[in-house]
């Protein structure tokens, strides 16, 4: 499975940010009731990683309201090893 960073932003406005995380909340899902807020540091969005088969199953778990806006990023981690081959063949 991949694994997928989903950014979810909504309004700067109190209100919004409540109905933002009562939608998720609401949702049910194990990943999305388990979402990350900035908004009390003044960064609107929340942030979800989860493992997933494909990106377009990561958006599709994003609720319909949001789906527009979120953000879906594959995560992946390189070994030392992994970077020197890539550098080796990628030399200025």
């Amino acid at each position: 499975m991949a694994r997928f960073l989903i950014e979810v932003p909504h309004e700067a406005k109190t209100r919004e940010c409540a109905l933002a995380a009562k939608v998720l909340l609401s949702t049910g899902s194990h990943y999305l009731t388990h979402a990350d807020f900035g908004c009390l540091d003044g960064e609107h969005k929340a942030w979800i990683i989860i493992e997933v088969d494909n990106k377009k199953e990561a958006q599709f778990l994003v609720p319909a309201a949001f789906r527009h806006l979120a953000k879906v990023v594959q995560l992946n981690k390189f070994s030392l090893a992994e970077l020197e081959e890539i550098l080796k063949h990628h030399e200025e």
